[in-house]
């Protein structure tokens, strides 16, 4: 768990700073200069946009460099339980949280930089990742983007190694347009001037379009999913297939279809950005892959102890209608190899399309347990969340705890063990974590 310097200096920023995005690059820049540039000092970036996938892409990406021998960073966001999450640091025999000292000292050095001006608190903590990824060597560091891409702080790097774009789909309609193609754009803002550049699988025609003449614009050596690389299941492997002929590898180990696109995107953006891959580092990489609050399997716990005995518990933080299909669908997969009934536990926020996310699941899930989502200010109210759920067609009632949700189950189902989605937003999957006692290591 995390300890407490850091998350001092951090809640020192949100007292001084507003909470919230403020898209524009010009105070990110300003402090930058200010710390000597420090984005300019990294190891060859590998730099992931997406509405979907982005955190998958972040860890299959790490897996393959990490398999391959090689020294990696890691940038992603947000956090579900500590801060810490957001800084992996490289290190022998795989990368290993920011130490709390460590990160408190960047926390403060770029604070006193930025002398008080106007800035985000997300501005400030992503200056910090330039600052440790600068700091202690590396041979790549894999970079998310936090929201858009064009004007998201993280964009700054010059020359990317590689740009990837991940599924774009409606999110965050409020900062970034209306319509799929708006949305696209503001991703594809990552791409740099002769740049390689990655286009993972699309589920919209015209967000691929956007992608492919924005990157045909800047010049960039471009590789697209169902065009230049691919992956399909075979005899209940993946196999990868690009220029270079086939990889016959092991299915990820994170479940779902979707993943093996997620898969096969993070194999052509570090090939892309420049290092080899073995087919044994590979195969390693499938098979050790990690990703928590993502279709993560909860075995034990706080939490998993209260479930019906036998319970087949997963945990997902996906929370808009692209997430809601590909969790759903993975279910479904499931459902056809272990029949189990199913039934959703969600809290979600209210920025996000709630009816949307529950559409997926309509015929799959038996019932819906609504829960309010303490760690957001945001959260919809869980009666309100119900009234979401059924109008998505589904049944559901409001209850006051994930805790309660499970109980409830335990006490009133008399059938076979149950399978139980918890879902619907990241902040319920970090307060489930927390909880539960397995917090992210």
């Amino acid at each position: 768990m995390t300890t407490l310097a850091a998350d001092r200096e951090i809640e020192a920023l949100m007292a001084l700073h507003p909470k919230g995005f403020d898209l524009s690059l010009d105070r990110i820049t300003r402090l930058l200069e200010r710390l000597g540039n420090p984005q300019d000092l990294l190891p060859p970036v590998i730099h992931i946009a997406g509405t979907n996938g982005k955190g998958s892409c972040a860890a299959f990406s790490r897996a393959l460099l990490e398999a391959s021998g090689r020294l990696v960073h890691v940038h992603t966001s947000p956090h579900l339980v500590s801060w810490h999450e957001r800084y992996r640091l490289a290190a022998e025999g795989g990368g290993r949280l920011v130490d709390d000292d460590v990160f408190a000292e960047a926390i403060a050095r770029v604070a006193k930089a930025n002398a008080g001006q106007k800035i985000t608190v997300f501005e400030i903590l992503t200056a910090v990742t330039f600052i440790l990824f600068s700091e202690h060597p590396a041979e790549a560091a894999i970079i998310e983007v936090g929201l858009g891409g064009r004007f998201d702080a993280t964009n700054v790097v010059a020359r990317p190694a590689v740009s990837v774009i991940m599924p774009v789909s409606m999110d965050h309609e409020a900062y970034l347009g209306d319509r799929v193609e708006l949305i696209a754009a503001e991703k594809a803002g990552i791409m740099k001037r002769g740049c390689p550049v990655v286009i993972g699988a699309q589920e919209s025609d015209t967000a691929l379009q956007v992608l492919i003449e924005t990157a045909e614009r800047l010049e960039c050596p471009t590789f697209v999913y169902g065009q230049d690389f691919l992956a399909f299941e075979e005899n209940g492997r993946m196999v990868y297939q690009d220029e270079d002929g086939l990889m016959d590898l092991p299915p990820p180990r994170l479940p779902g279809r979707h993943q093996f696109a997620n898969a096969a995107a993070a194999i052509a953006a570090v090939k892309a950005a420049g290092f080899e891959i073995s087919h044994r580092a590979a195969e390693k990489a499938m098979t050790n892959v990690a990703w928590p609050g993502r279709m993560q399997k909860l075995v034990q716990g706080r939490l998993a102890d209260l479930a019906p005995k036998g319970s087949d518990i997963w945990l997902d933080g996906g929370h808009n209608p692209g997430a809601g299909v590909v969790v759903a669908e993975a279910l479904a997969e499931q459902e056809e190899k272990s029949p189990r009934p199913l039934f959703l536990i969600a809290g979600m926020i209210n920025t996000k399309d709630q009816s949307g996310y529950f559409r997926a699941f309509k015929g799959l899930v038996r019932h819906v347990y609504t829960v309010p989502v303490g760690m957001s200010d945001a959260g919809v109210p869980n009666d309100e969340l119900a009234i979401r759920a059924t109008e998505a067609g589904l049944t559901a009632e409001p209850v006051s705890s994930v805790a309660s949700a499970l109980m409830l189950l335990r006490d009133t189902w008399d059938g076979p063990p149950p399978r139980i989605l918890i879902g619907g937003s990241l902040y319920l999957a970090g307060a489930v974590l927390a909880e539960n006692g397995t917090p992210p290591m």
